[in-house]
């Protein structure tokens, strides 16, 4: 290891190298920084480094394990270092590869069943950059969702105050046509103020019945303690609410409401008039302010847009629930633009696909994306005071 450090001493030498080998020198100084960041990852696990006498040490280095790590750059091998007397994967292969390799599997499960064209299989090697069969998908394939099985079923401990939902839609192949597939998403704020991925489901099924069977799924998983349900005015969901959680308050989301107010305009120049009307009924401090919001809007309006009064006066409470819990929580629970952000980050993985192969594959990439993102919201870092909460 040491020796293969020694050629690429200091980064004049590096860069020479690629100078003189392009693309093609990147992945020998790849391989040789990954291998050493893995050995101070070791060495930090253990608490002491090789051969050292130390009363913090946690275990002993056992020799490294050398695997093929398919990368853009090629095919490195890799050494990960084992140890004894403790659980030690490194982080560095961990990071981003779960959902790096669900894209993978993807696209290659287009290319092998009859999708793809030049295209798709210049994106395969390109993802991939190694031939893939079929056997090698389905042996990914099987490893790779017993794992993320275990992340959807996973047990929910403790009380989670505000859970979210929203529905992501993706285009899925179903008996010779393309449809589109929802895949319905809870994310919760936990006693520690911490967010977490509650769970996710994708089905081909009627509104009504994915969000209703998407709710007992996740009370079967342990999920109690809700105080208020936030999400967009979805299909289905209303009714679905109402039988599975009849006593907890629902919060719709204000900005989405905002836009379906702007639709009731009779006018172009009459929407963003309405657009700042409601900005300032949901920019209340109180309830009974919001009232009064409400009363001027109605009184400006009621002549010139009618329907969109009628839809005020039989919409808006929905929209104002937020009032009645801490004012240092109400920006981030009155919409539900914390999850639009997290379905961005989904779509810039899933645009790559374009339309999936079957709705497992589908849900194996959307799982891994928010497994992904749920490890790192559970870090200690605190979306809300959840002490403010009586």
């Amino acid at each position: 290891m040491k020796s293969d450090l020694n050629h690429f001493n200091g980064i004049s030498n590096i860069l020479e190298h690629i100078i003189s080998n392009g693309c093609q020198g990147i992945g020998p100084i790849i391989e040789i920084l990954m291998n050493e960041s893995m050995k101070i990852e070791r060495e930090k696990a253990l608490g002491a480094a090789p051969y050292e006498r130390s009363s913090e040490r946690k275990g002993y280095a056992n020799g490294f394990k050398e695997k093929e790590y398919h990368t853009r750059s090629g095919s490195l091998r890799i050494q990960i270092p084992q140890v004894r007397g403790l659980s030690f994967y490194p982080q560095s292969l961990e990071k981003g590869e779960r959902s790096e390799k669900a894209l993978k599997l993807a696209i290659a499960e287009m290319y092998i069943n009859g999708v793809s064209t030049r295209k798709v299989a210049a994106i395969t090697e390109e993802l991939c950059g190694f031939d893939v069969s079929s056997t090698q998908v389905s042996r990914c394939t099987k490893l790779l969702d017993e794992e993320l099985q275990k992340f959807r079923d996973r047990p929910l401990e403790g009380t989670y105050a505000y859970v979210y939902f929203d529905a992501i839609y993706e285009k899925v192949r179903h008996e010779h046509s393309v449809i589109d597939m929802a895949t319905l998403i809870a994310i919760g704020i936990n006693e520690k103020g911490e967010r977490e991925i509650l769970g996710i489901s994708s089905k081909l099924s009627e509104s009504e019945v994915h969000w209703r069977s998407f709710f007992e799924y996740l009370i079967k998983k342990g999920l109690s303690g809700v105080q208020l349900l936030i999400s967009d005015d979805h299909a289905g969901m209303k009714a679905a609410r109402r039988a599975i959680f009849p006593s907890v308050k629902w919060q719709r989301c204000q900005f989405h409401m905002s836009q379906n107010a702007q639709s009731y305009a009779p006018r172009k120049e009459l929407k963003l008039e309405i657009a700042n009307a409601m900005r300032l009924i949901f920019q209340s401090s109180d309830y009974a302010s919001a009232m009064e919001q409400k009363r001027k809007c109605i009184d400006k309006f009621e002549k010139s847009a009618p329907e969109f009064v009628k839809w005020l006066e039989e919409n808006i409470e929905e929209g104002l629930t937020c009032l009645s819990f801490p004012l240092q929580h109400q920006k981030k629970i009155r919409t539900d633009n914390g999850i639009e952000r997290l379905n961005k980050e989904i779509r810039r993985r899933t645009k790559v696909v374009m339309i999936f192969p079957n709705v497992a594959s589908c849900e194996r990439l959307l799982t891994a994306v928010l497994q992904d993102v749920h490890e790192e919201w559970t870090t200690g870092r605190r979306y809300l005071d959840m002490s403010l909460l009586a």
